[in-house]
């Protein structure tokens, strides 16, 4: 079940930096680095960002969660986590087109070397716009999609 969420709730936040949490540790291993913003986050810092959110729920338990803003028309995916213990059972790609679902065109990024997020994306039509170094070296793959499926 694909769900707003309230992050103002403190179950509800706690759950979702968990998540992140886990979520991040195992991207951080695909791409060989400990430096993905995220992963440093608190569930303060999470609550402060100015993002929209959706989870995926299992017998009442949050798994899976997407944070994103519409931004001059643009859907921007800031954030898509899944528990570990929830990988590839497809909460990824619903929750991705759940937003996807809101019209207009959409940006996602990860970690370049993130070859799982990398197949999801291009799986439902997004395509690289450019790859970019950040602080310590990390690089990243930004994508870009046309609009809805």
């Amino acid at each position: 079940m694909i769900v707003p969420l309230d992050l103002t709730d403190d179950t509800t936040a706690e759950a979702v930096h968990r998540i992140a949490l886990l979520s991040y540790a195992v991207e951080a291993e695909l791409i060989g680095s400990t430096g993905i913003p995220a992963l440093h986050e608190s569930v303060d810092d999470i609550r402060r960002l100015p993002l929209r959110w959706l989870g995926g729920y299992v017998d009442g338990e949050l798994v899976a969660f997407v944070g994103y803003a519409k931004v001059d028309g643009v859907l921007d995916i800031d954030r898509l986590c899944v528990a570990p213990s929830h990988f590839r059972l497809g909460f990824a790609r619903r929750l991705v087109e759940e937003v996807l679902a809101e019209g207009g065109p959409a940006i996602v990024s990860t970690g370049a070397a993130n070859a799982p997020a990398i197949a999801l994306y291009e799986s439902l039509g997004f395509r690289v716009v450019d790859t970019v170094v950040v602080d310590g070296g990390l690089r990243i793959a930004r994508f870009g999609h046309p609009g809805s499926i």
